[in-house]
């Protein structure tokens, strides 16, 4: 058993390129996982850096001097924040605390279309049945409720922690874009001259994250402001709540529409029923959704983005019971990291018995 062990070792770990490259991703993981949520608001500003960038690039492409373009990049950024802070979230925190209140009518609602399984589909559906389905209703409606008041709890404690990443998250933004040069040089100072293949590597998985993550923002946008369009041109309730839900849940390959298609198919269908305003918003919907995933995909990330969607589900499933939402989020940029790795590690080819005894 030893005798594989080393030979593999001899044949992976003999190169100090090899070394320097798993001895980066080795603490890059480490940093991560075990200071992940203090490092949460540099993260952010990481992020954000990164989608500012491109346009940044655009403006100095153009024969504008960095500094001004930043300024100008940031000035725009703020102002739209600031937009979204003080636009966006009222409308949503209100229809939030209107769907809350009108729960308890949809339950009852619900319950009512429960009771009447037993008579219509009797070969289906029992009386027992539906007591068992009503009473586990009622429980989690309980919880809803319980774990409603906990979150506004832990809000209220937590809001002037979030004032102050409001302040030091855009201050951090326009510091990494403005200082970008040095930030870089002072970090690949700390690192070994000979680092040729961690540099191949991170050359490739930082024009493919820079892309996704820029491609990702406007996909969320146009998803959104369309799906919201949409929502209210039909008269669904909840337009702004259900358009924005939709448009975070690109960020999930695959699982994030199949998910979030059920609470808009509820909302439409407590509100008109089975009826012809209900098919039609399901049918915009479906449109939308397939509009998003054959073309709007296609022309943001062609050539970001080579996986295969079983590596793709399985890399959301992975990193995001990791590291939660922001696994979600870096799911395809870590798996282009790992794919990254796996093609520019070196290979030895394995040397025939018989060439060997030959030499």
């Amino acid at each position: 058993m030893i005798g594989p062990l080393r030979d593999w070792y001899n044949r992976h770990f003999t190169d100090p390129q090899v070394v320097i490259l798993a001895l980066l991703l080795i603490f890059g993981t480490a940093i991560v996982v075990l200071a992940g949520r203090l490092l949460a608001p540099l993260l952010a500003s990481v992020i954000l850096a990164y989608v500012l960038e491109g346009a940044v690039q655009k403006l100095q492409r153009l024969n504008m001097p960095r500094l001004p373009a930043v300024i100008l990049v940031f000035v725009v950024f703020l102002a739209l924040f600031v937009v979204t802070l003080l636009g966006l979230f009222p409308l949503l925190s209100q229809q939030i605390v209107q769907l809350v209140r009108e729960l308890p009518g949809v339950v009852a609602q619900g319950q009512n279309l429960l009771l009447q399984l037993p008579e219509r589909y009797p070969q289906f559906v029992s009386e027992e049945q539906v007591r068992e389905m009503m009473g586990a209703i009622r429980t989690e409606a309980t919880l809803l409720g319980q774990r409603v008041v906990s979150l506004s709890l832990a809000s209220a404690m937590h809001l002037v922690t979030f004032f102050v990443y409001l302040i030091i998250v855009p201050l951090m933004v326009f510091f990494l874009l403005k200082d970008k040069d040095a930030i870089l040089h002072w970090i690949t100072s700390f690192l070994p001259r000979d680092r040729g293949l961690a540099s191949e590597v991170w050359a490739e998985v930082n024009v493919k994250i820079a892309s996704y993550v820029r491609g990702k923002f406007v996909e969320i946008l146009i998803v959104w402001a369309v799906t919201f369009v949409t929502f209210t041109l039909f008269g669904l309730n909840y337009a702004m709540l259900l358009s924005v839900m939709v448009g975070v849940s690109v960020i999930i390959p695959y699982i994030g529409a199949a998910v979030v298609t059920i609470p808009v198919a509820l909302v439409a269908y407590f509100q008109w029923g089975l009826s012809a305003e209900f098919a039609w918003v399901l049918i915009a919907y479906a449109i939308i959704q397939f509009l998003d995933g054959n073309v709007l995909v296609p022309l943001l990330f062609s050539e970001v983005v080579n996986l295969h969607p079983v590596a793709i589900i399985a890399a959301v499933i992975v990193f995001g019971g990791l590291w939660g939402l922001w696994g979600v989020f870096f799911a395809i940029p870590l798996a282009t990291l790992i794919q990254a790795v796996i093609r520019s590690w070196p290979r030895y080819r394995e040397v025939p018995v018989e060439e060997s005894k030959r030499v």
